[in-house]
């Protein structure tokens, strides 16, 4: 199954975890493989991961935590 660039910025973080089925990391590497921009966007995730690190959520003050728990609730895929 071909993959858009929409499909593929959703699915990078399960991608860079691991946590995807075989079957659609192939179509992720597949798309990677043609896709320049997604590339791109991939090696960015992978920065931003590695200079940020592990964020001990309690270290947050409250009104971040809480709207960032807002926004992961209100966030609906593919709209």
């Amino acid at each position: 199954m071909a993959l858009s660039c929409k499909q593929v910025v959703e699915l990078v973080t399960d991608y860079l975890e691991g946590a995807l089925d075989e079957a659609t990391a192939a179509d992720v590497r597949a798309h990677l493989a043609l896709c320049d921009g997604c590339e791109t966007y991939l090696q960015q995730m992978r920065h931003t991961a590695a200079a940020l690190g592990e964020i001990d959520v309690e270290t947050l003050p409250d009104p971040v935590q809480e709207e960032l728990l807002a926004a992961f609730r209100a966030y609906r895929p593919g709209q």
